[in-house]
């Protein structure tokens, strides 16, 4: 797959099933193809354990890495100075609410709309100085924050109305319109019949 894919066009993710498969090898093996690697491990623990792998996956390289903002306030600070500490440049974004959970999921929160909990935690990862969250575009519009350089990463983006495992899809074009600054697309890319024809007609949508 990644043999079909130009590089220049777009950074790749690698999620949990790839990494628990492969570890750091698949990174570097990607980054040795001129890819840029956007590491989605989405960590989640106490404070020590969140800075000793986040520092693990910053020595890697990578482009951008998530964690989970739930973790609270002194987990967050801990990832941060493991990014400052071992890879300053690196991007470190904080993963609000899945995309997947529906009204029924939130009430263990103790918040009765998705909107309530992604703008409590997407104030809570601003205000810690995380680069930005992971979201819906959906939920972009809720968030109450006024800054330019705080950056939204969005999933659930589909080229048709196929939501898969998400509550409600996107379009590319919906997305940016949304507000949102990096589009991740899996399926849509992975099992098309030609991925780079897919990724620059998906710029070209957007640009």
């Amino acid at each position: 797959l990644c043999d079909q894919i130009d590089p220049t066009q777009c950074r790749l993710k690698v999620g949990k099933q790839l990494f628990t498969r492969y570890g750091g090898t698949i990174v570097k093996n990607l980054q040795g193809q001129g890819f840029e690697i956007f590491l989605d491990l989405k960590f989640h623990d106490i404070p020590t354990t969140v800075y000793k792998a986040c520092s693990a996956a910053f020595d890697l390289g990578v482009w951008m890495l998530n964690i989970h903002t739930q973790g609270g306030e002194k987990m967050i600070e801990a990832a941060l100075k493991a990014r400052d500490d071992s890879n300053p440049s690196s991007k470190l974004i904080g993963v609000t609410a899945l995309t997947s959970l529906n009204k029924d999921d939130l009430s263990i929160y103790n918040f009765n709309e998705r909107s309530s909990l992604v703008n409590h935690l997407a104030l809570k990862a601003h205000s810690c100085g995380l680069n930005g969250i992971v979201c819906s575009p959906g939920d972009i519009a809720q968030i109450e924050i006024s800054d330019n350089k705080f950056q939204y990463i969005t999933p659930g983006i589909r080229l048709t109305s196929n939501k898969d495992d998400h509550e409600k899809a996107f379009t590319p074009q919906d997305a940016v319109k949304l507000g949102s600054n990096y589009l991740v697309l899996g399926r849509a890319v992975t099992e098309s019949d030609n991925p780079q024809t897919t990724i620059r007609s998906i710029i070209e949508s957007i640009d």
